[in-house]
């Protein structure tokens, strides 16, 4: 190429109306679109299928359609009655059946079937073997009979189905597995034995205490306690017993008696008296209660479970009388249902020692006898109670002097059983006291003389005893012909007040 050449014909030049026409812009764009996407420009230039473009031409696509769309409707209108007419009910009335349109998982395919679903099973073998009516099969040395080994392990192992889902057997697919009668047996045996196990646990875990007497409901009414201000804290577990658990906690703001219009100051420390909702330790406990004339006609009317609530109910009105009478026991905060909150006989955490595991000097003993002495006859006669456990374990020694702890099960001397109640625990207390070298302690006959004021004269226990059943029946006998609990008992004025 000389650079002196001819020069080249110049381009003709576009007009500035044919740059700026729409028509030239849109060939442009699909020269670039066709050499970029040369099947997606394909596909462009066909018409875009939509609803509207569906062949309805067709009388069955529309039957179907139409049918679809009815069905809908028709469910709708089950679900709308099914939940009307369930409502709030725990027991629900389901419509699924007589629905049109079933829902269906869409993400599963046609070719997975699960081998449940066939004829097929893999436990029994490829050419299963019936047995006729005549119980065997073949004949000489060819006879099967139903007793087979191989015909009964087959069997055994298609029975293990029947077992619980919780009792894993394994997994035998594609294999012809064969049980023996003594292995199905005891599989068989050891299956049920876990159901009722199973049974009994879940039967402890619902209806029963745990944690020391701490079930989750009683838990709750501890925890309104602490978040209503009656209770500060709770520190822990003091003491445990076959029928209730005690804890200390310290006490919190004014709690307001709703029986009065007064407001009444929480002890600094409390004692809460859990009784267990078990019914194991109770079975034997109900001749405290049943014959009670303050529970008498509420007994057999309440469901077992709701005789726990009694029994701390009954504790509550116990402590109630023997606090108005001056008899050192716990003092009565509140009741809720089987949860008792009393004051707390000890100082900084620590309970006060039982009277059987104090050790007292030769005077102080005289003087928790001549206290006990007293207590009991301020309890028949005044609080018209006999404590009917009355024992050295349930008496506490705090600030020199003897309390009384443990009358849920105290009664009154009508009671059909009663005065058979108090002579048990003058045999305690006299043994006690007998033991602990107090030489002024009077026997047990003499102590039930005192304390009853009966002067039932007897040369020996049996005799002595069957005195006091015939006390007991004469006052029952009162009771059914005249429709009152009085007692009938002969006395001769009140009981001395024994002193030191």
């Amino acid at each position: 190429q000389c650079p002196w050449g001819a020069p080249k014909a110049a381009p003709m030049s576009c007009s500035l109306a044919d740059v700026m026409s729409e028509q030239l812009a849109k060939e442009l764009q699909l020269e670039e679109e066709s050499a970029a996407f040369p099947e997606v420009a394909a596909v462009a230039e066909g018409p875009f299928i939509t609803g509207e473009n569906i062949d309805t031409s067709s009388d069955l696509m529309l039957a179907q359609m139409l049918q679809m769309e009815f069905d809908r409707e028709y469910d709708a209108q089950l679900r709308r009655e099914e939940k009307k007419f369930n409502g709030d009910s725990k027991v629900s009335i389901s419509f699924e059946n007589y629905r049109k349109v079933h829902p269906f998982d869409s993400d599963s395919s046609e070719d997975e079937v699960d081998w449940q679903d066939t004829r097929h099973d893999p436990y029994r073998a490829d050419k299963p073997t019936t047995t006729p009516k005549k119980g065997f099969i073949g004949k000489g040395k060819d006879i099967t009979t139903k007793h087979d080994e191989v015909v009964c392990g087959r069997k055994n192992t298609a029975r293990m189905e029947n077992f619980a889902p919780e009792f894993q057997v394994g997994d035998g697919i594609g294999m012809d597995l064969k049980l023996s009668n003594q292995v199905f047996n005891a599989l068989k045996q050891h299956a049920y034995s876990e159901e009722r196990r199973s049974a009994r646990l879940h039967e402890k875990k619902e209806h029963s205490t745990a944690e020391k007497a701490v079930d989750p409901k009683t838990r709750l009414l501890l925890y309104k306690m602490v978040n209503s201000g009656m209770l500060e804290t709770i520190t822990g577990c003091i003491s445990t017993g076959k029928e209730s658990v005690v804890f200390h906690a310290y006490g919190g703001k004014y709690v307001l008696y709703f029986t009065t219009e007064e407001d009444k100051v929480i002890p600094p420390e409390c004692a809460i008296k859990v009784f267990k909702t078990t019914l194991n330790e109770f079975k034997n406990r109900d001749k405290y209660i049943k014959d009670d004339y303050r529970f008498k006609d509420r007994f057999s009317k309440l469901n077992p479970r709701k005789i726990i609530r009694m029994w701390a109910e009954k504790e509550m009105h116990n402590l109630t009388r023997m606090q108005n009478a001056g008899i050192p026991c716990p003092q009565v905060v509140i009741l809720k249902k089987h949860v008792l909150v009393m004051s707390f006989i000890g100082q900084d955490q620590a309970p006060a020692p039982k009277l059987k595991d104090v050790k007292l000097s030769s005077e102080d003993m005289k003087k928790a006898y001549y206290q006990v002495l007293n207590m009991m006859q301020q309890l028949y006669k005044e609080c018209n109670l006999v404590h009917a456990d009355l024992s050295e374990y349930n008496m506490l020694w705090h600030e020199g002097k003897v309390w009384l702890i443990d009358v849920s099960q105290s009664v009154e001397p009508t009671h059909p059983h009663g005065l058979e109640f108090l002579f048990r625990d003058c045999r305690n207390v006299s043994q006690f006291f007998q033991k602990g070298g107090v030489t002024e302690a009077l026997n047990e006959r003499e102590l039930f003389n005192a304390v009853s004021n009966l002067n039932i004269t007897a040369e020996n226990e049996v005799d002595f005893q069957a005195e006091i059943e015939a006390l007991e029946k004469m006052n029952e006998d009162h009771v059914q012909k005249h429709g009152k609990k009085v007692s009938t008992f002969p006395s001769d004025g009140d009981p001395p007040i024994w002193g030191e």
